[in-house]
């Protein structure tokens, strides 16, 4: 059924072992079949269930993508009826799917994120000049400051330069077996990328791997990243490698319109491309508004960037396993 043309990584069984075993939450995996035996269309489900940040049930909880994908609209408008039979027997406020393309035009729902996609070369030189000229020259500085990108299983590693990143953009850090699960579950679709300055990790990124698509999804530096251009030169590594390995295409993932990674991503290049969050409502009576653009966070994230490090990651992945 992966080979649906618009699954998504975010779409593999997988998914319902890592939100289980990394999170405690129930996932069901709904899926249309044939009187032969054949799957004609499926739809991954996660219930997220949390005093502070509400009760929902998520097509996908922590990944970008979701919904249904299916052989046929008509099997995809089925899945999508049992989701919502699945909501109110289950008494949630609302089922959420996450979908690149608009589905129910019937459902409310919201504009804040945008996805970045571009086709890739298999010619390392023709990606890099296809960079756009001041951020080109971020990756020169980076590649001049000795930098060397190392793909590894250092999935711990990377979780620690990660740790840093977030605590300091003021969010609560997953935890450290989270990053694990999703290493032994995927495997070699999954790796983790470390960027060092001599014998110092100053960045890492967790990247998946599906079909002939690249996707960097958890990455961060160090204090000393920004200096050195590390960031700059690790999605540049990742985008070579990937390149070589015979990808073509890099998935930059979601970002929210007006932050500093939409920002960034629109500097390499890539576009901005809608993302439709739709909502069939249960119990609440208006879609959910958990993103740090509320204002009503806004002293939380303040606080959450003075916290110690260690501090961060101990008490982070309670909190961030509710902020699926």
């Amino acid at each position: 059924m992966e080979q649906q043309l618009n699954a998504t990584f975010f779409h593999r069984a997988g998914w319902k072992t890592v939100l289980e075993q990394s999170f405690g939450h129930t996932a069901y995996y709904l899926f249309a079949e044939s009187t032969h035996g054949d799957i004609l269309g499926i739809l991954p489900l996660a219930h997220v269930k949390s005093r502070l940040f509400g009760n929902t049930l998520i097509s996908t909880p922590f990944c970008v993508y979701g919904g249904s994908v299916a052989i046929s609209n008509e099997i995809v408008q089925q899945l999508d009826a049992a989701a919502c039979r699945l909501a109110e027997k289950l008494q949630v406020d609302c089922l959420e799917l996450r979908q690149r393309s608009l589905c129910h035009t019937d459902w409310p729902s919201n504009n804040l994120y945008v996805t970045f996609r571009k086709p890739i070369d298999a010619d390392p030189e023709k990606n890099l000049l296809a960079i756009p000229r001041k951020q080109r020259a971020m990756v020169r500085k980076g590649i001049q400051s000795g930098l060397v990108s190392y793909p590894n299983d250092e999935i711990g590693t990377v979780h620690q330069v990660y740790s840093e990143s977030v605590r300091n953009l003021g969010t609560p850090v997953f935890s450290k077996r989270y990053f694990r699960i999703l290493k032994n579950v995927f495997k070699t679709d999954c790796e983790a990328l470390t960027v060092r300055h001599g014998n110092t990790v100053v960045a890492g990124v967790v990247n998946f791997y599906f079909r002939d698509e690249v996707l960097p999804y958890y990455g961060g530096g160090t204090a000393a990243a920004r200096e050195l251009k590390a960031n700059d030169f690790m999605y540049w590594e990742v985008m070579r490698r990937a390149s070589e390995r015979g990808c073509k295409l890099f998935d930059f993932g979601r970002s929210k319109k007006g932050t500093g990674s939409f920002d960034f991503k629109r500097n390499w290049g890539f576009e901005p491309a809608p993302m439709h969050y739709e909502y069939h409502l249960v119990n609440a009576k208006q879609i959910p508004d958990v993103n740090p653009l509320n204002p009503k966070y806004r002293l939380f994230i303040a606080a959450w960037k003075r916290l110690p490090l260690p501090v961060s990651q101990l008490i982070g992945p309670l909190l961030s396993r509710n902020l699926g």
